[in-house]
């Protein structure tokens, strides 16, 4: 009895340490997508699967398997760690169905049917591929080398639907190798059977009706939501450290809170991002979701800009990607955002009739602005094909050029560092000093920490008494050695020539301690002049001394950030409030609630989000 009570107690414990956690901290990534049948091929014995009508071994045909796999990334870790690579996300990796719909195989990884064993096109031919096999697969080696690297991996993951018709067959779905529903026999309501979407501005039919006739699962089905979560717990047991989701739009915001809070409670520290495609500041659907779905989302409206901007050359050009800037306010973790400017769903960059300057432009400006940036594979080394347009599923060939000597994949290894050196570019504001349709200058600023970015589209400029908050002194831009002096915060003379980027850094001092806990506070409003900060019952909060308050740092109009240091009081219940502080009042004005309390870890980095409390 008494050992019984002892275990117990070692098991509240162990839970309560998990829920003192939060998730990974990401916004000192670099992530790098990767279609895993189309990246490296470090296995020849598993090209043909069961049925080798589905691969070519000509690598022509763009709707069959092309060998790629996870020894294939194994084999390549140490080409994208020295690009400055810190997580990779892989295309879907769960058993397909070993079919062809509309003459095309699955070789994305978006028709599942078993979401409990491994695509055995993607490891050793002789290999357990369920998830309950304990032994050592290629998947469980992939993952034991990312995380000798100190790389993260992400894995893509779809809720909303199984399989397409495929030769007579729709939607069957196995639970490790048992049948447990079939869209053509479904005699337990494990699917929707309304037809395809007909009117996408009806949120109804987005949310219950099939997308481009996937069998799409049933949401109210309790028996599917604990299968899908079961089977994605499987998965991160096993190692994946994030995920991003498929389809988020088409599925009701309650599956997702009620999702992301089951996977966080089975494993606190996984960062999640969806995709809402087209999402967009604009579209208040689309930022609900980012705000109140418990995850972050894949950022179409930077990448939507960034195209039009300097892939396509609009006219309107850089004010089209401050527009979207303008609205980072709307977004409470604007800051986690994932931001790209091509994926295996629209043409490459380069499709878009641009040439190589552009497209390295467009990647310094994603590696440099806010949000964590995502490089799909290949881009380093300009991969495109531009057969139709290079629509789906040319945007998709094999990349076959791994050169580690080009300024353009050195100059992707030097910002991708920046982001670790830096905490400017990991979780600042961003503040623009210079704009025309040809010239965007904006500088990041977190602290003592900044970062200047000048980046000019068009022919050479002058640019004089250009404000950069940076200190005075000499600096070199990273990328071009420029030699550029600053007095009194400015350049007094700066000229950019065609397609050109200047990248400044001054990089302070990381927070450091026994405890850290980055702090974000959304939903206030406070005008010029104030700051925000916080206070509370312990030494490092200033035992409710407004003198010895912790200043926040402002990011935006909705978000305050900063990163707190507990020594003295690591492992304790604390309670604290935020505070409004004005230079010209001496009442400060506090939240109008009971206090918060957290119960910090021992030791660790953490993190908190809380909503401003005024009624």
């Amino acid at each position: 009895m008494l050992n019984e009570t002892i275990n117990k107690e070692n098991s509240l414990k162990e839970e309560a340490a998990l829920l003192m956690e939060r998730d990974l901290e990401f916004r000192s990534q670099v992530i790098y997508f990767i279609v895993v049948d189309r990246f490296f091929n470090g296995n020849k014995d598993n090209d043909s699967g069961t049925d080798d009508f589905l691969f070519d071994p000509t690598q022509k045909d763009f709707h069959k398997y092309w060998g790629g796999d996870l020894q294939g990334i194994i084999d390549k870790l140490d080409y994208l760690k020295d690009l400055g690579v810190t997580a990779i996300w892989v295309t879907p990796l769960f058993e397909q169905i070993e079919k062809t719909s509309f003459s095309t195989a699955p070789i994305h990884g978006y028709w599942t049917q078993d979401f409990k064993r491994i695509n055995p096109r993607f490891v050793g031919n002789k290999e357990h591929t369920s998830l309950f096999n304990h032994d050592h697969t290629t998947f469980d080696e992939l993952i034991k080398q990312m995380h000798a690297r100190g790389m993260r991996l992400i894995l893509d993951i779809v809720c909303n639907h199984s399989s397409p018709d495929a030769q007579g067959v729709k939607g069957k779905l196995y639970d490790d190798g048992v049948l447990i529903a079939d869209f053509n026999n479904d005699v337990n309501n494990w699917y929707h059977h309304y037809g395809e979407v007909t009117d996408w501005s009806d949120e109804w039919q987005v949310q219950n009706c099939e997308l481009a006739g996937l069998a799409t699962f049933n949401e109210n089905n309790d028996d599917y939501r604990n299968y899908i979560k079961s089977a994605i717990k499987l998965w991160l047991d096993r190692g994946v450290d994030a995920l991003r989701i498929d389809t988020v739009k088409h599925m009701p915001i309650w599956f997702w809170q009620e999702f992301t809070s089951d996977i966080l409670k089975h494993k606190p520290t996984t960062f999640m991002f969806g995709e809402w495609i087209f999402s967009h500041p604009a579209d208040e659907k689309s930022v609900e979701f980012a705000n109140k779905s418990g995850m972050s989302m894949l950022d179409f409206g930077f990448c939507t800009a960034v195209r039009q901007a300097l892939g396509e050359n609009n006219e309107a050009g850089f004010n089209l990607i401050n527009e979207i800037f303008a609205q980072d306010f709307k977004y409470n973790n604007v800051t986690e955002l994932v931001t790209f400017i091509e994926n295996h769903d629209m043409p490459r960059f380069l499709s878009l009739g641009c040439d190589n300057s552009a497209m390295e432009m467009a990647t310094y400006l994603l590696l440099t602005s806010r949000g964590i940036p995502c490089l799909y594979y290949g881009s380093e080394q300009y991969l495109h094909n531009d057969t139709d347009g290079g629509i789906d599923p040319y945007n998709r060939p094999m990349l076959e050029n791994f050169d580690q000597s080009g300024p353009f994949y050195k100059n992707i290894k030097i910002l991708s560092e920046l982001r670790q050196k830096n905490p400017s570019i990991k979780w600042g504001g961003q503040w623009v000093k210079y704009l025309t349709a040809d010239t965007f200058c904006f500088t990041r600023r977190y602290c003592d920490s900044r970062c200047f970015v000048a980046l000019n589209r068009g022919s050479g400029v002058d640019l004089n008494d250009l404000e950069t908050e940076l200190s005075d002194g000499d600096y070199s831009c990273l990328l071009t050695n420029k030699q550029i002096k600053i007095n009194d915060g400015k350049i007094a003379s700066l000229n950019l020539g065609p397609k050109e980027t200047i990248v400044l850094s001054q990089s302070g001092k990381s927070a450091t301690g026994k405890v850290v806990v980055r702090v974000q506070l959304n939903g206030i409003e406070t005008q010029p002049g104030q700051t925000v900060a916080i206070i509370g019952d312990c030494v490092e909060l200033g035992n409710w001394c407004i003198g010895l308050s912790q200043p926040l740092e402002y990011i935006n109009e909705n978000t305050w950030f900063t990163e707190l240091v507990f020594n003295e009081s690591a492992g304790q219940l604390i309670a604290y409030k935020y505070v409004i502080l004005d230079n010209e009042k001496l009442i400060p004005v506090r939240e109008n609630c009971t206090t918060r309390k957290r119960l910090l870890i021992d030791r660790g980095v953490t993190k908190w989000r809380d909503q401003w409390e005024n009624s």
